[in-house]
């Protein structure tokens, strides 16, 4: 508050709204910017930001003509004119087609590579997976855990699963689990599987096969996979029992 001007020198800002000219073509969206924070190679800025976000081709038509994910990655582009020190970007790949994203997180990466801290709420967990060195999970508006992606992914452990040959070994199954897990396993009888998490570095594969078959118990396939930072939103947050209590108005009843 005291000294905002000096605060706004040192950041950048995407927001959900883009804040582009539809009227506009690229390249004088980008020159307007670069000239309103008065930087000298305005126009150099502007033909390196839409080659390096790939919209040289399109620069010079409208914005308004462009595709939404056009739009986004040219409003990202915006925010980089003035090369900020902290960046905030607020679910900058949302919409945007597979290529879109993997380009957007590319310059994350180049920029958190060059020394900018980048703030960035998302809610593709495989994108904070990829790119944060430190994640909070929020629940119903308030920050439930915190912590690199490792950290929190040790918090909820290894999930084995087996799927059986016959039905009548399900429970068998189970009961192997549970002994090697020390946790209540989850059974599919559609599946004919049986899921476990356990936090036990030492339980392997093999050692997992092995000791269902001394117990009889046919396997058609068994796996110990870490979890997603997926599994462990699901695991470490809980939904409200009425998502209308919720403090959002866009229907999302979770976000992380």
């Amino acid at each position: 508050m005291r000294e905002a001007a000096a605060v706004r020198r040192r950041i950048g800002v995407t927001g959900q709204d883009t804040s582009i000219d539809g009227d506009l073509t690229g390249r004088e969206n980008l020159r307007l910017f670069a000239r309103l924070h008065r930087a000298r190679d305005a126009a150099a800025r502007a033909d390196a930001l839409l080659d390096r976000f790939g919209l040289t081709e399109a620069a010079d038509r409208p914005a308004s003509a462009w595709s939404g994910g056009m739009r986004r990655r040219l409003d990202l582009a915006v925010s980089l004119v003035r090369r900020p020190e902290v960046l905030f970007l607020d679910e900058p790949t949302t919409g945007l087609d597979p290529a879109g994203r993997g380009l957007v997180r590319e310059v994350v990466r180049e920029l958190t590579g060059e020394g900018t801290t980048v703030l960035l709420t998302t809610q593709y967990l495989e994108e904070a997976d990829q790119l944060a060195d430190d994640i909070a999970l929020v629940d119903r508006g308030r920050v439930a855990h915190t912590g690199s992606p490792a950290e929190l992914k040790a918090l909820v452990g290894t999930h084995a699963e087996v799927v059986v040959a016959d039905g009548a070994t399900l429970e068998a199954a189970a009961g192997v689990l549970d002994r090697l897990t020390g946790s209540r396993p989850s059974l599919d009888r559609e599946r004919l599987a049986v899921g476990a998490v356990t936090r036990d570095p030492t339980l392997t594969l093999p050692h997992l096969v092995r000791t269902l078959d001394a117990a009889g118990v046919p396997l058609v396939d068994a796996s110990l996979r870490p979890p997603t930072l997926d599994d462990v939103f699901l695991r470490l947050t809980e939904p409200p029992a009425d998502p209308a209590t919720l403090p959002y108005d866009d229907g999302k009843e979770r976000a992380a």
